[in-house]
């Protein structure tokens, strides 16, 4: 459920076995969405390839991520942001284990 107001590091249950993803805004065009992550990364052979641009920002935690098209994954700690381009093939090593991985992933282009 779309809600208009709300606090992005409440809500969430601090080592849930799941990932959270919860829309945020949702228009024509453009989806804001509040993921977080307690430990999860995506399986071993998944890389996801999305037909919209997405921009990511991460809030708390930590994480890697990892582009097919790189050979070394990315670190991200809390500030940093990053623009994925449509059909980046990309994935998520790994997620902070103590302290949840709060993301701001906004989808434009849907």
């Amino acid at each position: 459920m779309v809600s208009d107001l709300g606090n992005l590091f409440e809500g969430f249950e601090v080592g849930a076995a799941e990932e959270r993803i919860d829309a945020l805004l949702m228009r024509p065009g453009l989806r804001v969405e509040r993921i977080v992550s307690t430990g999860q990364a995506s399986a071993p052979d998944h890389w996801y390839d999305q037909p919209q641009t997405e921009w990511v920002v991460l809030l708390s935690g930590s994480a890697i991520l990892r582009f097919e098209d790189e050979a070394e994954p990315r670190t991200l700690r809390p500030g940093d942001w990053i623009t994925i381009a449509p059909h980046r093939r990309h994935r998520v090593e790994a997620t902070d284990v103590r302290t949840p991985s709060v993301w701001l992933a906004v989808h434009v282009g849907e």
